[in-house]
């Protein structure tokens, strides 16, 4: 298939992007590059350099035709998203309804969109499946349900077929490919930073939640693993139908065991600072991940926290300084 990815030069979509190249794509990323990086764009993909706030410059690249749409650019750090929502709204949600105007009048029907767990909030129940009552407590998770809900909308009424994929935490790299965040706010390649020196320690926030270290426990899943799934939710949109389906291992993994897992990969000291909780953080967050593994026959083939420490770690010596670009 001919394949537009949004956000291609990121982490999550460079890396589906070499994912799509390897199966036999054809392969278009367009990425504005404000957070994206152009050394990250898979070689063998076209690029596209847009922003999806401009229209023309969407129904532009629309036009070029393509049998389907992966969606992955959005901003998407929770704590701007707190202080300055309406980037959030404008990008995420407007950027989308540009992008699905033009899909629409290009007849372009198949989309798989990078939606997010955070469109929970904190959630009554553990692991969180997908008919848990939506309730984000940040712009960002409002917005990525707002673009959920959007698409179920377009779908009903253009007969486009979609599917929300909501990730849990997203960790490891792939064939030369990984995190290049600034700022960086995931857990694993700021232990990392540490790890290499590039930081004089990592935070724990909170240590007194009823955990069973007292540390936040979160589903982390493989970008592998990830990407895999977005490759079946292509093969799986049906014509005027929205799915939505969690990605993550099913498994939790707490602060302190994600830094032990690094110690014992690096074989390094990492310095540890304790520090109070920060504001909207849930306990636990893990996903319930039968229904993909039902319907599309999803199977995480590295669920091991080593096993992504030590990718992640092998990008983090290769790139101490990100892409460089």
């Amino acid at each position: 298939m001919k394949l537009l990815v949004t956000g291609g030069a990121g982490y999550i979509g460079s890396i589906v992007a070499k994912q799509l190249l390897d199966a036999g794509h054809e392969v278009t990323v367009l990425d504005n590059l404000e957070r994206g990086h152009r050394n990250a764009v898979a070689p063998g993909a076209e690029l596209v350099v847009a922003d999806l706030a401009d229209r023309d410059a969407v129904n532009s690249a629309v036009t070029a035709g393509f049998d389907g749409v992966l969606h992955f650019a959005a901003l998407a750090l929770v704590s701007e998203s707190v202080s300055h929502p309406e980037r959030y709204y404008r990008t995420n949600v407007g950027g989308t309804l540009n992008l699905l105007e033009a899909m629409d009048a290009a007849g372009i029907g198949r989309l798989v969109f990078s939606s997010t767990c955070a469109v929970y909030g904190e959630p009554d129940e553990v692991p969180i499946a997908e008919t848990a009552v939506p309730r984000p407590v940040t712009a960002y998770g409002a917005s990525k349900l707002a673009v959920d809900l959007m698409i179920r909308d377009f779908c009903r009424a253009h007969d486009l077929g979609a599917v929300s994929l909501r990730y849990f935490n997203v960790a490891g790299a792939s064939d030369g490919l990984g995190e290049d965040h600034d700022p960086e706010t995931h857990l694993i390649p700021n232990i990392l930073r540490a790890a290499l020196g590039l930081a004089a320690e990592v935070n724990i926030y909170g240590t007194d939640y009823a955990t069973r270290d007292g540390t936040a426990v979160r589903d982390y899943i493989h970008i592998e693993d990830l990407g895999m799934a977005h490759l079946l939710a292509l093969e799986a949109t049906r014509e005027g139908e929205h799915s939505v389906f969690n990605l993550g291992n099913g498994n939790g993994f707490s602060v302190r065991e994600v830094i032990e897992a690094a110690r014992s990969v690096t074989g390094r000291e990492i310095h540890a600072r304790e520090a109070a909780r920060r504001s909207g953080d849930p306990p636990v967050l893990v996903a319930a991940s039968d229904l993909i593994r039902s319907e599309l026959g999803w199977e995480p083939r590295k669920p091991g926290l080593e096993e992504m420490v030590a990718d992640a770690w092998a990008f983090a010596q290769a790139h101490p300084d990100g892409y460089g670009d």
